[in-house]
C-alpha cells in the first residue's frame, strides 16, 4: 500500500525536485530559443551553481490540464529543501498533503493516514534518491535516466529532459525547465504526460541559502 501511494505521489515530487536544479512539448513553442550545440561549458557552470545551493524555500502554484476536463486544476503550496537530501513538499490548497524526504526515509501524510517508506525497500525510491543527488551537484545532465537538450535566448535557458528510464517514462513524456540567466533559478516547469495531459509549476518568493 505504501509503495502504491509513493508511485501516485511521484509525479508531484518530480515536479518540485527539479527546482533543485539552478538552471511545451516542442521548443518551437518557445519562439526565439536556439539550441546549445556544445554543452561542456554549460555543464561546468551548471555544476558550479548547483554546489552553491544549501537550501531553498519557495511558494508554488500548480496548474494541471486534463483532456477530460475543460477547467484547469489549480493547487498551491510550499516547497523546502536542505542539504543533504532533505525535501519537504506541502500542498495547502485546495487540499492538504505532505511529503517529506529525510535521507533514505520518506514520509507521506494526508488527512486520513501517514505512511513511511525506506529506500532499502523500494527500488523506485532509490532511483529518485539518485536523481536528487544529481540535481543538487549539477550532474543531472549526465544522468542516464534522461536525454537532455539545452536551449537559450537572451534572458533564459530552456532545459528539455526526455526520460530514458522506463519507470519515469510511465509518468512523463518530457520535462521542460525554464531558467533565468541572471540567478540560475527556475521560472517554471512544464511536464508533458503520456497522452495530452500536462502540468505547469510556477515558482514565486524563492529564498536561497537563508
Amino acid at each position: 500500500m505504501a509503495e502504491d501511494k509513493f508511485r501516485k505521489t511521484l509525479r508531484s515530487f518530480l515536479m518540485l525536485l527539479l527546482a533543485l536544479v539552478s538552471v511545451e512539448e516542442a521548443v518551437a513553442q518557445h519562439s526565439g530559443f536556439t539550441e546549445l550545440t556544445n554543452l561542456v561549458e554549460f555543464k561546468k557552470k551548471f555544476a558550479e551553481e548547483g554546489k552553491k545551493i544549501l537550501s531553498i524555500r519557495s511558494s508554488f502554484r500548480q496548474e494541471k490540464t486534463l483532456s477530460m476536463l475543460e477547467e484547469k486544476i489549480i493547487s498551491e503550496g510550499k516547497f523546502n529543501y536542505k542539504r543533504e537530501k532533505k525535501v519537504r513538499l506541502e500542498y495547502q490548497k485546495p487540499f492538504r498533503y505532505l511529503l517529506i524526504i529525510n535521507g533514505d526515509q520518506l514520509l507521506i501524510r494526508d488527512d486520513q493516514k501517514e505512511s513511511r517508506i525506506s529506500a532499502s525497500s523500494s527500488k523506485l525510491f532509490q532511483q529518485i534518491n539518485r536523481i536528487i543527488v544529481d540535481c543538487v551537484n549539477g550532474a543531472i545532465l549526465d544522468n542516464k535516466d534522461f536525454s537532455p537538450r539545452v536551449f537559450q535566448n537572451e534572458k533564459m535557458y530552456l532545459l528539455e529532459m526526455s526520460p530514458t528510464s522506463k519507470a519515469i517514462k510511465d509518468f512523463f513524456q518530457k520535462i521542460s525547465v525554464l531558467v533565468d540567466k541572471k540567478d540560475w533559478t527556475v521560472v517554471n516547469i512544464t511536464l508533458l504526460e503520456p497522452g495530452s495531459d500536462n502540468t505547469i509549476i510556477l515558482f514565486t518568493d524563492k529564498v536561497i541559502n537563508d
